[in-house]
């Protein structure tokens, strides 16, 4: 019984690094958008859009770290779209944002479709369980080379937010325009680098997706975690490091089935896999409520009260 009871807790440990992942670098992504003023509800269609970028990008050129060069850059293009579309005079943040989901994802679908059958490099992985005496934990511990980029990315995040001009600038910007205006900042410049930005990190998600976990291209390969993770930074409260451990928790909550069907329990396979869906519709509930407070969202997001 302590065996099943510890091998489980591995797997959803590994698991919730790998199911993770992709999470992380899209909350981040959202968390940099939103502290400048802006909502991207388009974040599914750039996690599906990078995702296939980036695995045509490495199978045409035969380089997993290629692929994620490209899934990045299509995020930041999609987020440059919405960016730029939202500065102009009466365009609605979150009509745009439902604009860029249907478009990038129906530009992925149409684009993808010679990706379905082929195999692309994939990005390494970092062995940590190498000390252990059996595969099932040696392949728990094998860690997306890309988590590591995302640890740090959501510690420097946390770090510029607080300690640079840059990070003080977004975080104006988010929290009063007029005062950014007042002292002479483009508040439209700000928030359309912040939207890029936040696309090119949320693309590196899409190219976890396709080029690590689970390492292919298809149509329904997002299942709607670029909405999931606008949610999370609600969660998070728009700080970056609990985007990390948030991440962590939808990750293991989604790897909970797969662990228990690792040992041989079935039952409940599917209910297992809804988790990350219902955590989200908990904290929607949790965070809508009129007497409670949201504390450290932007004031420009007016979700404050």
């Amino acid at each position: 019984m302590n065996d099943v009871f510890w091998s489980v807790l591995v797997a959803v440990l590994g698991g919730a690094i790998r199911v993770g992942t992709p999470f992380l670098f899209v909350s981040l992504g959202e968390c940099l958008t939103e502290k400048s003023g802006r909502v991207n509800l388009g974040l599914e269609g750039v996690l599906v859009f990078s995702a296939m970028a980036g695995f045509g990008g490495a199978w045409l050129s035969g380089s997993a770290w290629i692929g994620v060069a490209a899934a990045g850059s299509s995020g930041a293009l999609l987020g440059l779209i919405h960016g730029a579309a939202c500065s102009l005079p009466r365009v609605n943040d979150i009509a745009m944002g439902i604009a860029v989901m249907l478009f990038g994802s129906g530009l992925a679908f149409f684009l993808g479709k010679p990706l379905i059958q082929p195999q692309a490099p994939q990005i390494p992985a970092i062995e940590l369980g190498l000390f252990a005496g059996t595969p099932a934990v040696q392949e728990a511990l094998r860690i997306n080379a890309l988590f590591p980029v995302g640890v740090l990315l959501a510690i420097a995040m946390a770090w510029a937010f607080r300690n640079t001009r840059w990070g003080l600038t977004v975080r104006m910007v988010g929290d009063s325009a007029d005062a950014g205006r007042a002292l002479g900042t483009s508040v439209s410049a700000v928030r359309i680098a912040a939207t890029t930005a936040g696309g090119f990190i949320a693309g590196l998600g899409g190219a976890s997706l396709s080029l690590y976990y689970p390492g292919s291209w298809n149509e329904g390969l997002s299942s709607g975690q670029g909405l999931i993770a606008v949610a999370l930074v609600i969660f998070a409260r728009w700080n970056p490091i609990h985007c990390l451990w948030a991440a962590l928790l939808f990750g293991g909550a989604g790897a909970i089935g797969p662990a228990l069907q690792s040992v041989g329990i079935g039952g409940g396979y599917y209910l297992f896999n809804a988790l990350p869906y219902a955590l989200t519709l908990l904290i929607l509930i949790f965070t809508c409520s009129p007497t409670r407070r949201i504390r450290g969202a932007p004031v420009e997001l007016k979700v404050s009260q």
